[in-house]
């Protein structure tokens, strides 16, 4: 039971708040925050053009940032407050004290720590996002899209797959940590958006390597190890499913990897390590919906499929399919986010354990809680159909509300302000758009004072320089 709406509690550690459950929340939320900053944000700012690693990095950074002010202004009570519409809930402050420290819904956790971890599952879906944007948004746009974006079609999808009161979750829709609300989203969004805001020049476009491979690992280990708290946190508990999930994800992921390098091997002789990346992320995905609620086999299998189906989507589909090769996702987030999450809710509704799911649903129905593979075996068919249909309406719930409201918003921003930089721009990156450049190296005691933000450095400031040698492969 929570506290009544007039009293605090007496105590900093009322009776209702498990204290292991309430520091493991904090560290899983920290973890997935970790992700985006600054796990993302190294990878986006590494696995770009030079000239754009300053703004790709940036746009992870601002939405991060911009989330949280529209989380506790607004979103979070409409993604899980009280029930406004079948699918939203009642936008309204969660920053008042006697919220933040009640109970919160469906756990021995204050309200508090809930809107912390719920927020950074909301701040990591824009950084997706943001992905197949890289290279050619205005960063103005950007900036008024992450708002817009996060209020009209997060908050929708949120309530109606995990809020206790969205018509999805009455339903049984199996969304175990984000493969909906964040992943499918997250591809979908991107996809659509990067449409409206248009492909990177031709010269970008045909060539855009990455400016540093080694740096582009070290951010997507963050990314990985940090999925720890993102699929490990969700049952709001220390528990066994906890234990189990974390497992599952890191098996997944791990299978997903090989099998994307395997086929990178086959087909082009070479191991690839952005393949490898690319692998990874959609093992990850595609876990994502179904982490506590598969066997371990299961988890190799759908890391198998992860590997492999995202892996041929983007290899072979991508190029013959018309509305694919029209599009220009700069991360291919359609195929390592959209393609991914949606396998895996359709996987999670084939492999859902019953006798797992009663310990995430808290002892909720096997009846509504039965993949398809166990209504076979069990004799309970029409359950498994049942629950197989539900996950194919939720996905084809989220990508149409994700291509609805993102057009909309870009619409509405484009009658604004461009969508797109201009060429000049385009051709720039970095040193046009924020004034500022990622490697930015000294010259022979020249002061680099090409950026407003730099103009504070003279040449007395620099160390001595060496003379230039007259001859033979000196420095550069």
């Amino acid at each position: 039971m929570g506290l009544p709406d007039n009293r605090l509690p007496d105590d900093a550690s009322p009776e209702w708040m498990s204290k292991g459950d309430n520091a493991w929340q904090l560290t899983s939320a920290t973890l997935v925050g970790l992700q985006s900053v600054p796990g993302l944000i190294i990878l986006y700012g590494s696995i770009v053009k030079k000239k754009w690693a300053i703004n790709s990095a940036f746009m992870a950074l601002y939405a991060f940032a911009a989330v949280l002010f529209c989380w506790v202004g607004w979103a979070y009570q409409m993604s899980f407050g009280k029930q406004l519409v079948p699918f939203l809930g009642h936008p309204n402050s969660a920053l008042e004290q006697k919220f933040l420290l009640r109970q919160a819904f469906l756990s021995n956790l204050p309200n508090a720590t809930m809107v912390y971890f719920q927020f950074v599952f909301a701040a990591i879906t824009l950084i997706l996002i943001a992905g197949a944007l890289l290279g050619r948004m205005n960063i103005h746009a950007w900036m008024l899209f992450v708002p817009l974006w996060v209020t009209t079609s997060y908050t929708v999808c949120a309530f109606s797959i995990w809020c206790p009161q969205g018509w999805l979750s009455k339903l049984g829709v199996i969304d175990y940590s984000g493969g909906f609300v964040i992943h499918l989203s997250s591809g979908v969004a991107g996809f659509t958006a990067a449409y409206w805001v248009g492909p990177r020049p031709k010269k970008d476009k045909e060539r855009f390597p990455p400016n540093n491979i080694l740096l582009m690992l070290a951010g997507a280990g963050l990314v990985w190890m940090g999925w720890t708290g993102f699929n490990g946190g969700d049952p709001y508990t220390v528990s066994v499913d906890a234990s189990l999930a974390v497992l599952n994800t890191h098996l997944c992921t791990s299978t997903s990897l090989l099998t994307w390098l395997l086929l990178d091997i086959l087909c082009f002789g070479k191991p690839s390590v952005i393949g490898a990346t690319q692998g990874m992320i959609t093992g990850l995905v595609c876990i994502t919906p179904a982490a506590g609620v598969v066997q371990g086999w299961a988890a190799i299998i759908i890391g198998i499929m992860s590997g492999s189906i995202p892996w041929y989507t983007m290899m072979h589909l991508h190029k013959q399919i018309w509305l694919l090769k029209q599009v220009d996702d700069t991360m291919a987030v359609f195929h390592t986010h959209a393609v991914a999450g949606a396998l895996g809710g359709i996987l999670s509704g084939f492999f859902a354990d019953p006798n797992l799911t009663r310990l995430f649903y808290l002892g909720g129905d096997s009846q509504r809680f039965i993949g398809l593979l166990y209504g076979f075996i069990t004799g309970r068919t029409t359950a498994g159909f049942k629950q197989m249909g539900v996950q194919i309406l939720g996905i084809v719930f989220v990508i149409f509300l994700n291509v609805f409201t993102t057009t909309i918003i870009c619409l509405s921003i484009g009658s604004l302000i461009p969508l797109r930089l201009s060429d000049e721009d385009l051709r720039i990156g970095d040193e046009a758009v924020h004034g500022e450049e990622a490697y930015a190296l000294w010259g022979n005691g020249e002061r680099f004072d090409n950026s407003k933000h730099n103009s504070v450095y003279t040449v007395d400031d620099l160390p001595p320089v060496a003379p230039k040698p007259e001859s033979g492969s000196g420095p550069l």
